[in-house]
């Protein structure tokens, strides 16, 4: 791969292949995947991510928010595609665009059918979300059969999928909860099965649940961060692959004696002779300032450079007394010897903001599959 020359987000597509193929593996064969690439396909880039997904066979898409459905579309993606959050002003909007919308209460259920009924639709493709403990959005148990007479009620709509999401599935200290949860799903929508007449496609398990609940997978799972090379768990990360690498360069040295400072607020006080190298990336950028003050580090041709004093807007400064480099030279944040969790937990933050913090003005690289 060419050495940046700019602070850029390398996007390895194989990566990508890999970590599908191995959740892939997970399922059995008949239960469908469902590819969440909301977000930007978590900091990366949504429509290379998607249009690679397509290619390699999955069976829906979900994002967040209409617009970044619309984007897939626009962009000539063609499966199936859950809209997660949908509001009512963008309800024509998802209609338009052959989106799918998750109607997660009464009033969403009810504002669809009247938006459905006025564009003379019929068996419209919708999904239910089941609220089983995670207490974000859903229907509770004792809504099922109001729903469920809504439904049966109107021509305009059929359910595509019902749906839950589980709270804690990463984590065995809540094993007895995620279990109650799954139970309780199973008994809700087997509920609204019999009140419907006929079975959509059922899901709950994320990636985590894919990897610790495999007999939770019903008809269909949905997978996001593993796809982008994290399992939530020691065990199973070494098996995926970061899909994302962020790299820069080193725009300048200086060396410092005994008793300079370093960055706003002079936090970075420096107590021997010290080179410090300054790299065209920061809190802008989402390198956020809980990274500074040698909490974390980057790595520049194979060796550790911690971050220090506080991280600017766009620039930080790292500690290359000990490593042999120059100006010019590339400089890997996280991705290659630097795993994105490590880099993320020196911080106390988790993957997930990392990665889905990353902003536009980085650019992408899409680096493709090597199919040798």
């Amino acid at each position: 791969m060419p050495k940046a020359e700019e602070t850029v987000l390398e996007i390895d597509l194989g990566a990508l292949a890999h970590n599908y193929r191995f959740l892939r593996s997970k399922l059995d064969e008949d239960v469908k995947l469902l590819s969440v690439v909301k977000a930007h396909a978590y900091g990366s880039d949504s429509v290379a991510i998607a249009k690679k997904l397509e290619e390699l066979g999955t069976d829906y898409f979900a994002v967040a928010y209409v617009e970044e459905g619309i984007r897939l579309r626009e962009n000539g993606i063609t499966k199936p595609v859950l809209v997660l959050h949908p509001q009512f002003t963008h309800f024509e909007s998802i209609i338009e665009h052959c989106l799918e919308p998750n109607l997660y209460s009464e009033r969403t259920l009810q504002t669809f059918i009247q938006t459905a009924e006025k564009l003379n639709l019929e068996n419209y493709p919708v999904h239910i979300k089941l609220n089983t403990g995670l207490n974000r959005l859903g229907f509770d148990e004792p809504e099922i059969s109001r729903i469920s007479e809504l439904i049966t009620g109107t021509k305009r709509v059929k359910v595509a999928s019902v749906f839950s999401h589980l709270a804690a599935s990463e984590d065995w200290q809540e094993r007895e909860f995620t279990v109650g949860q799954i139970d309780l799903f199973r008994k809700m929508s087997r509920q609204l099965i019999e009140n419907l007449g006929y079975e959509p496609l059922l899901h709950i398990c994320n990636t985590s649940g894919v990897i610790n609940y495999p007999k939770a997978q019903f008809s269909m799972v949905r997978t996001g961060i593993g796809l982008y090379g994290y399992g939530n768990d020691k065990n199973i990360d070494p098996q995926l692959k970061p899909v994302g690498k962020l790299k820069t360069i080193i725009s300048q040295i200086r060396k410092l004696d005994n008793g300079a400072t370093v960055g706003y607020n002079r936090a970075f006080k420096v107590e021997k002779p010290t080179r410090i190298a300054t790299l065209p990336v920061g809190h802008a950028d989402g390198i956020n300032r809980i990274y500074g003050r040698e909490k974390a580090g980057v790595f520049i041709n194979g060796k550790y450079a911690p971050i220090v004093g506080n991280v600017c807007m766009d620039i930080i400064m790292v500690n290359v007394t000990d490593i042999d480099c120059k100006e010019g030279d590339e400089v890997i944040v996280f991705g290659g010897p630097q795993h994105p969790v490590d880099f993320a937990e020196a911080g106390g933050t988790i993957s997930y903001e990392l990665i889905t913090g990353i902003q536009r003005r980085v650019s992408r690289v899409i680096i493709p599959e090597n199919k040798k």
